[in-house]
């Protein structure tokens, strides 16, 4: 058995290692087009971020939705969407911020870019703003519903994800200068690529995350510890991904709209199918809230962190830091005690 082991061990490792090529080259990919469509389409970078890039990049919470409906695992996708939203604002904004602390402490440029929160327009403000609400107070929400109604609560959620997605549609930016008539007439074929690359990155990131499964598994290494460290780690890698790119490379808008579109969806689209899919399936919803209530109240205490941090317009590396010292709590207060 031994043997056998051993090259299925070494096939894991390449898996992972051309995984993370992909998923380097798939990340690049969403950033570069992600930026042709915000100046085509003059939705600006946030909003690209907010809509087109979160939509392709919580197809892993969306498929753990969809399985947990049929299936009658709802607490499953509940505890994977509050896991996700933690996970993208706490450790993606802070380690971005820690990140870029770091790297404007070693390079020569002098100018001021400490700060990964960027100048907002008042739409992208207002979007933020509104998808951190929604995200921050349906948590709480969520303590008091009761079985039977849970799938009034899931249709009113993906009534509130439609409507807020076509009127963020309709939200234009002022149109940049040098967008010509021939980038317009190629705004399809951007769009395309921004998803396929965000495609690209779910697709290499699953591909990680079941090797790094597998070599865990064979190290003995319980289902409990991977189920709360490589499977939470791997649902939210394609947004740390995007997110730590963007920042880095001078383009935070789109990793600040990604992160809270991606928690907008999650509370939204997400736990609305969560709770209405089941409905129509005949599946019943078995779901206790109690066991949810520190993933619940980390939820609020990031959300409520990030909405204070915005509101003074800076994340640098001092915030950066206090979003992983909440993390590392989160994870001391949930998988340390297992």
């Amino acid at each position: 058995m031994a043997d056998g082991a051993f090259p299925s061990f070494i096939i894991n490792i390449i898996i992972i290692a051309v995984s993370f090529v992909a998923l380097n080259y798939a990340s690049n990919t969403v950033i570069t087009y992600a930026l042709k469509v915000s100046a085509i389409s003059r939705l600006g970078k946030t909003s690209v971020g907010f809509t087109l890039i979160s939509m392709s990049t919580t197809l892993p919470e969306l498929t753990v939705a969809i399985i947990a409906a049929f299936s009658g695992g709802a607490a499953l996708s509940v505890g994977n969407v509050l896991g996700s939203n933690i996970f993208n604002i706490s450790v993606i904004l802070g380690l971005a911020a820690v990140l870029l602390g770091v790297k404007v402490m070693f390079s020569r440029n002098t100018k001021p870019g400490r700060n990964i929160i960027p100048p907002l327009a008042k739409s992208d403000l207002g979007s933020i703003q509104f998808g951190l609400f929604v995200s921050s107070i349906i948590p709480l929400i969520l303590i008091y519903i009761s079985t039977d109604a849970a799938w009034v609560v899931g249709l009113i959620l993906l009534i509130v994800f439609a409507a807020y997605m076509y009127k963020l549609s309709k939200v234009r930016m002022p149109e940049e200068e040098e967008t010509t008539i021939e980038d317009k007439s190629k705004l399809k074929r951007y769009i395309i690529y921004t998803v396929a690359g965000a495609l690209g990155v779910v697709i290499s990131a699953n591909f990680l995350v079941n090797s790094a499964i597998s070599i865990a598994t064979e190290a003995g290494i319980s289902q409990q510890v991977i189920g709360a460290t490589i499977i939470a780690f791997g649902t939210s890698l394609p947004e740390l991904t995007i997110g730590l790119k963007s920042v880095l490379k001078g383009h935070a808008n789109l990793a600040v709209g990604n992160i809270i579109g991606a928690s907008f969806l999650n509370t939204t689209m997400i736990l609305g199918i969560t709770f209405f899919l089941p409905t129509l399936t005949g599946v019943p919803i078995s779901l206790n809230m109690e066991i949810f209530q520190n993933l619940i109240i980390f939820s609020i205490i990031t959300n409520l962190f990030f909405w204070y941090f915005l509101s003074r317009e800076q994340i640098s590396w001092r915030e950066g830091t206090i979003f992983l010292f909440i993390y590392a709590l989160f994870l001391f207060t949930t998988v340390g005690i297992m």
